[in-house]
């Protein structure tokens, strides 16, 4: 059993701690935070994964966990120079069904009749237009987490800018080119056209006021674009988003927020189908949920709506389409959310007329996109996986971290077959138990208690080597929150007698999805060689 020897002194800023606060003032955040790793006294790296180890990549969601997991497991990676590691991998939720490992909670099963499926199935033809940053989402999770393309359904990927550290130097990032394919769209043959403007969500994720301003000013003025190219051409177009983020920018204390939010969203529905002023007439509910969105979109297009979708149509009872459109553009504005209170409201302070007019000249409402209308706790915010995932689904979904969550308080936890696999590999072997994934309070990719109860179980079963290797990531958590986070863990190791921190990265390193490689082996080079600044611990691997 690995324990740390420290004193009172040491117990409130530990070697790591303190090195993550040094990299802070040497101007690192937690999202980049380059690779710390633990060294003994000879400067010799601490618990890196080595062959025969046994690893648990407790993180969800998945599509950014992809990468690292093949890189450590996949026996053809080509993308850099790996070892052949022989692991026994054990993954939280199934990233991805061609990877080499054992899954602790499987998919429960396919979400069927989704937006995009019923209407392939109607004969329809679906395009979806996104940057490549939110590709995953039109594409995995509107399909109800499948890796399916279905009869009809096309898709354009506008690849992001390349080789960028910090989309806050690029706000605009490739928003004019989503709206050029929109507009050519237009002129295909499509019956519905989906598309997704990343700005907003991605750079409010960034500490950059301006940056955050010229997003939502970006955002906007493509809109104005795309609502004159609808007006042209006598197309529906429908505006919503997945979730909030920037219209509450700031906690109550003045510091930033750069995280989702639990603030509902906007859905505008502008009939450009319908003789002019006649689609003033048409009449919303005014609130909702984002899983109202797909009723809605069938309605509009003529097909009937599946017994398994349980929103409900937007359009007031009464408002009887009399014909289908014959086209219909989805806009997702992702983490466009909507809040009275103009303090600390960023979407409130930037210029947005051409949002404004749609909101005050179209039939809107709001809708809820965080909690229990995602699929989620009570209380929690929303984000881009669950957003959309509702936006297809047509119906709430209970999402992973609610299952885990059951399954922890009932006690199956501690007795999931994959897990038990694992600690009994890493017995039989000797070898070590390496826990890797996010800390951080609540994620959409994971949460700390999970890590604990991953602890809670080693203790029960005797592991005697478990290493900690913690990704880090400020998003809705407050300034230097990823040093917080590890003393937890440090704190939480220490009082079950089990476990030590030996790998602290920044999550924008280790969580990548577009094949940005050089970062992921980044990360791998620190896991396997113990590549980074070295952090120097008093206890040594047994």
């Amino acid at each position: 059993m690995v324990k740390n020897s420290m004193s009172k002194k040491s117990q409130v800023q530990s070697a790591f701690v303190q090195a993550i606060r040094e990299a802070y003032g040497q101007g690192q955040e937690d999202e980049a935070l380059e690779p710390l790793v633990a060294v003994d006294e000879q400067g010799r790296p601490l618990g890196r994964v080595q062959k025969g180890d046994v690893v648990i990549f407790y993180d969800l969601r998945g599509e950014r966990e992809i990468e690292l997991t093949q890189a450590l497991t996949d026996e053809e990676f080509h993308y850099f120079p790996v070892e052949s590691l022989d692991l026994s991998m054990v993954t939280m939720i199934e990233y991805a069904s061609r990877l080499k490992v054992k899954v602790a909670f499987p998919p429960e099963g396919p979400v069927n009749n989704t937006l995009t499926e019923v209407l392939s199935r109607a004969g329809k033809r679906v395009l979806k237009i996104s940057e490549s940053e939110k590709a995953i989402h039109l594409g995995y999770f509107m399909n109800g987490k499948q890796e399916v393309i279905f009869p009809g359904e096309k898709r354009k990927i506008i690849p992001s800018p390349q080789g960028i550290a910090n989309y806050a130097k690029v706000p605009q990032m490739s928003a004019a080119q989503v709206t050029e394919a929109i507009i050519e769209s237009l002129e295909e043959d499509h019956d519905l056209v989906i598309a997704n403007y990343a700005n907003v969500d991605v750079v409010g994720h960034i500490e950059d006021e301006q940056a955050v301003l010229e997003a939502v000013e970006v955002v906007d003025k493509e809109l104005g674009r795309v609502v004159k190219a609808c007006q042209d051409k006598h197309i529906t177009l429908v505006v919503t988003a997945d979730h909030g983020t920037v219209e509450e920018w700031y906690y109550p204390d003045g510091t930033i927020d750069t995280g989702h939010t639990r603030n509902p969203v906007p859905f505008v529905l502008a009939d450009f189908s319908l003789s002019s002023g006649s689609e003033n007439e048409l009449k919303l509910r005014s609130q909702g949920e984002l899983i109202d969105v797909a009723p809605t979109i069938l309605n509009l297009l003529g097909v009937d709506t599946p017994q398994e979708m349980t929103g409900q149509d937007l359009l007031e009872i009464g408002e009887l389409i009399s014909s289908s459109r014959s086209k219909i553009l989805l806009l997702i504005l992702d983490g466009w959310g909507l809040r009275k209170e103009k303090w600390g409201n960023m979407i409130a302070r930037a210029r947005t007329p051409n949002f404004e007019s749609l909101w005050a000249n179209y039939p809107h409402s709001l809708l809820a996109a965080s909690g229990e209308a995602v699929g989620m706790p009570p209380g929690t915010v929303g984000n881009s996986e669950s957003g959309h995932l509702h936006l297809g689904a047509g119906r709430r979904i209970l999402l992973d971290r609610v299952r885990i969550d059951k399954a922890i308080q009932q006690g199956t936890f501690f007795q999931n077959e994959a897990f038990l696999w694992a600690l009994d590999k890493a017995q039989k072997r000797g070898r070590a138990l390496h826990l890797l994934g996010i800390v951080s309070h609540y994620s959409s990719h994971g949460t700390i208690d999970h890590l604990f109860a991953l602890l809670r179980l080693a203790r029960q079963h005797n592991v005697s080597q478990v290493y900690i290797h913690c990704l880090i990531g400020r998003r809705g958590e407050k300034p230097e929150s990823g040093a917080i986070y590890v003393h937890k863990v440090e704190e939480m190791a220490r009082s079950l007698g089990i476990g030590q921190v030996v790998t602290v990265i920044g999550r924008f390193w280790a969580l990548d999805r577009e094949e940005n490689w050089d970062r992921v082996e980044k990360t791998y080079r620190a896991l396997v060689y113990g590549e980074g600044t070295p952090v120097k611990q008093d206890n040594r691997r047994q």
